[in-house]
């Protein structure tokens, strides 16, 4: 075997949090309003994915995903909806079929990625699931 070619050493093991708890103990809870959001695009339904919006909302999506990152999810929730806050969305009120994998007891929200212009899903820890960029704005009412 040549000098520098073999197996890979795995890493060795180290002694980290539990996935959910505070880096200050085991017991103490994150508290996911004190994070940033982190977005996933995982579960995007194809008919109202990012790639079918127009240049300027892709950039402002980008944008927008910046100025979020700046923010905790309590900022987000102080905000205003229209602006860079989240705005509650019924699931009975989705036009479109919901993906299996939400059930009923999930809280579908909206954060506004381009002017008024919603990306919609649904927030785990603090990670942003999004779900539909509704450019067209008929995934739901958005009269009230």
């Amino acid at each position: 075997m040549k000098r520098g070619v073999g197996k890979i050493k795995k890493p060795p093991a180290t002694r980290g949090g539990k996935i959910g708890l505070s880096p200050e103990g085991e017991n103490t809870p994150v508290d996911y309003g004190r994070k940033t959001p982190v977005f996933c695009l995982h579960y995007v339904v194809p008919d109202y994915c990012i790639t079918l919006c127009d240049a300027a909302d892709k950039l402002a999506f980008v944008k927008r995903i910046r100025q979020f990152s700046g923010m905790t999810w309590n900022e987000i929730v102080q905000a205003d909806r229209h602006g860079l806050g989240r705005e509650q969305i019924p699931q009975k009120a989705i036009r479109k079929q919901i993906p299996s994998h939400i059930t009923k007891d999930v809280s579908l929200i909206a954060l506004r990625f381009s002017g008024l212009k919603p990306m919609v899903g649904y927030q785990r820890n603090d990670v942003f699931h999004v779900i539909w960029f509704d450019r067209d704005f008929d995934l739901y009412d958005h009269g009230a």
